[in-house]
């Protein structure tokens, strides 16, 4: 009865995560403007979608591309500096390295709405005018200690003996660092980067506050500034159903690759 009663909860738990997006996903192929409400099947909102033939089309586009090119600077930088902070750390001895790592958890704890505000003040202070780069500085900052999070696991795994020995054999160490401990940190820099990128395209509260009055939209704030009209595009339906479905394909071909990977390392 318990082995019963954990999987009735489990998949209690599944359905209340799936549905939603189940639920989008079905309505996506009608053209109500009312979600909920079934005219028929069609394909139109796809096609508006791709060709722009929507109201605020060419909004929402932008929308998509901002979000994108944001994310993908702001990912790029954040695994950059996270790596090089990450090495910095794991050199660290004792109490020092520990309050270091508690200073780097404290922004993912921190309320996304307090570093929001608090960049905000910080850009007014300094003067700086708010909008991509003020954006972009911002999801930087927010996005670092992830990428530190998952690089010093791969650190702490690393044979600390591999860079020194790079080093006796006449490396330098920028020739080391490229050579040695990049391919080490490889996975944990590319998972670093994923959860970065999608941090970044997730946020809302830090883009709000950071973007000024330019106009500049991400879709975070485009569906925030939709909804506030009474509504939302209808055709975010298929948009939220693409992201899904890209996502879920790219999580099935890492871990497809990641069984693959452990076979080989298992037969050898």
């Amino acid at each position: 009865m318990k082995k019963v009663l954990a999987k009735c909860y489990l998949w209690l738990l599944l359905a209340l995560l799936y549905a939603p997006l189940f639920f989008i996903a079905v309505f996506s192929f009608t053209e109500s403007r009312v979600l909920g409400n079934w005219t028929g099947f069609s394909t139109k909102l796809y096609s508006n979608l791709f060709t722009g033939g929507m109201n605020g089309g060419a909004s929402l586009i932008s929308a998509v591309e901002n979000t994108l090119l944001i994310a993908l600077i702001s990912a790029a930088f954040s695994t950059l500096l996270g790596t090089v902070a990450a090495i910095g750390i794991h050199n660290l001895k004792g109490r020092k390295r520990q309050t270091m790592q508690f200073l780097n958890n404290i922004p993912m704890i921190n309320p996304d709405i307090i570093t929001g505000v608090s960049l905000f003040l910080l850009f007014v202070f300094l003067g700086v005018s708010q909008g991509y780069l003020t954006v972009i500085l911002a999801h930087i900052t927010f996005c670092t200690p992830y990428v530190v999070l998952s690089v010093l696991p791969k650190l702490s795994q690393m044979n600390p003996n591999i860079y020194e020995a790079a080093l006796d054999l006449g490396a330098t160490p920028a020739q080391a660092l490229r050579k040695v401990l990049i391919p080490e940190l490889r996975p944990g820099m590319v998972s670093g980067f994923i959860l970065a990128f999608t941090m970044s395209l997730d946020d809302f509260a830090v883009t709000f506050f950071t973007r000024g009055t330019i106009g500049l939209d991400t879709l975070s704030t485009y569906i925030y500034t939709d909804a506030r009209k009474g509504g939302l595009t209808p055709e975010l339906r298929p948009l939220m159903t693409l992201i899904f479905l890209i996502v879920l394909i790219l999580l099935v071909v890492i871990n497809i690759r990641q069984e693959k990977a452990n076979k080989t390392v298992k037969s050898r």
